[in-house]
């Protein structure tokens, strides 16, 4: 998680009030404890980090909500409440999460909400590479060329879409696996190869998935798969 600051040592100067000296003075003695556990003179905090100095309390543990969210077809990825069918309205909940990576109006499946800034940033930076699974369904047989094609790449947007896992699972549906997000790639890598999509769902996102969730559900994410971004 994302330091707060320089070191304890900095914290306890700025909050407690304390010269250098006597904060490097109350945490070598013990006086400060981070988490319950004596603290360290360069010890970075997080935010969930709860610090004391002499049983008082400096910094409260900041609490966030990670959840996973099962996007219906028809909602729009965003908060904006002038664009109908707005994430917020679908959600109604009263904590404001911010969604972690989009769908388009007409796919649906699995999103990542959270109120934690540091997460969504180091998830956004990393989003390019990250592993993400679709289930798609198109509208006529799917041929072993049409399958071949999108495993190793499609002209699409004047480049190439990068290589990516494709399994076949019906007469006109496929899962594939990508670690990049153009906008609308599989509708345009499918449109690219005379199909139009009917349906698509992301099923997963790097170690979470969408599991048992029916479209408009939502639940916890468990600390191993919030570890795992």
């Amino acid at each position: 998680m994302k330091s707060l600051t320089s070191s304890l040592q900095y914290f306890v100067v700025q909050k407690g009030r304390l010269s250098n000296k006597e904060a490097i003075q109350a945490i070598i003695s013990g006086r400060v404890l981070v988490n319950g556990a004596k603290g360290l003179l360069q010890q970075a905090l997080s935010a969930g980090d709860e610090v004391q100095l002499d049983g008082q309390v400096l910094k409260e543990p900041q609490t966030f909500t990670y959840l996973a969210y099962y996007k219906p077809r028809g909602v729009e990825s965003t908060l904006n409440p002038a664009i109908e069918n707005n994430l917020a309205q679908a959600l109604n909940m009263n904590v404001r999460v911010f969604p972690v990576g989009r769908l388009d109006k007409e796919s649906e499946g699995l999103m990542l909400l959270t109120d934690d800034g540091a997460l969504y940033n180091r998830i956004s930076h990393a989003e390019s590479h990250q592993e993400k699974e679709y289930v798609v369904r198109v509208d006529k047989p799917l041929t072993p060329e049409a399958l071949e094609q999108l495993a190793s790449g499609v002209m699409i947007m004047g480049q190439k879409t990068r290589p990516a896992q494709v399994q076949k699972v019906g007469e006109k549906q496929f899962a594939i696996v990508l670690t990049q997000g153009l906008n609308r790639q599989i509708r345009r890598m499918c449109y690219k190869l005379g199909y139009e999509v009917e349906r698509l769902v992301r099923v997963r996102m790097v170690n979470v998935e969408v599991g048992d969730l029916e479209p408009g559900e939502w639940r916890e994410l468990r600390d191993e798969e919030i570890k795992g971004y």
